[in-house]
């Protein structure tokens, strides 16, 4: 990227931050309605950069660029409240154990991804990741948690042939596509968003926006 490119788009993430931190307050009082917002600068910002700054492209330079300027959150994404139902949540995998059991880094994901899940009981969930281990997949082993745990059945899709976050992405917008979903929120570790968030993005092809949630760990 060139110096100047680069200044560009260092201005306009000052500009979508200013906008941002300047409009939070009149959000906030603006939507009573939303009682599970986490409406704050930060989550205002990154919802503006999901639309408007450039992640919502096909173009993957400026998809990669936007992404960078985004703050990692554990706080749900403005779509959840514009668009409960309309959105998906979207639980990535990670390696199972041999005997099929899950790793920390997973659970830890799926505490995330149940914590959204209850605060948006209409809105429905995909668990993404193949790879069995002693005939179970990352996928059904999420779903299996993640119902243990309250969620009823009929939320979840399971994709159940991903080996990579690339196919992570390709494989679950193939199904979304079909279902004409209006946005994608990816739940994943701190150290994996950012690249999930460019595959995702990549893989719809500017056509719905895409946000990101992280895990603890």
């Amino acid at each position: 990227m060139s110096v100047s490119s680069c200044s560009k788009s260092k201005s306009k993430s000052r500009t979508i931050r200013a906008l941002a931190t300047a409009s939070v307050a009149a959000a906030l009082s603006c939507t009573p309605a939303l009682a599970h917002a986490d409406i704050t600068p930060v989550t205002f910002e990154n919802g503006l950069l999901a639309t408007l700054g450039g992640c919502q492209s096909a173009d993957l330079d400026a998809i990669i660029r936007c992404t960078q300027d985004e703050v990692l959150t554990r706080q749900a994404p403005l779509m959840l409240d514009l668009h409960p139902i309309g959105t998906t949540i979207v639980v990535l995998g990670a390696g199972l154990y041999e005997d099929g059991s899950m790793r920390p880094i997973l659970v830890d994901r799926l505490h995330a991804a149940l914590k959204l899940a209850n605060q948006y009981p209409l809105t429905p969930i995909v668990t993404s990741g193949g790879v069995p281990q002693s005939g179970i997949t990352e996928s059904r082993a999420m779903r299996d948690w993640l119902v243990a745990n309250g969620v009823p059945a009929i939320r979840i899709t399971e994709e159940d042939t991903s080996t990579s976050t690339v196919e992570n992405a390709q494989n679950t917008a193939a199904i979304l596509t079909d279902r004409r979903v209006s946005g994608i929120v990816v739940v994943s570790s701190p150290n994996h968003v950012e690249r999930a968030l460019v595959d995702f993005r990549n893989a719809v092809g500017g056509k719905i926006p895409v946000s990101g949630v992280i895990s603890a760990g």
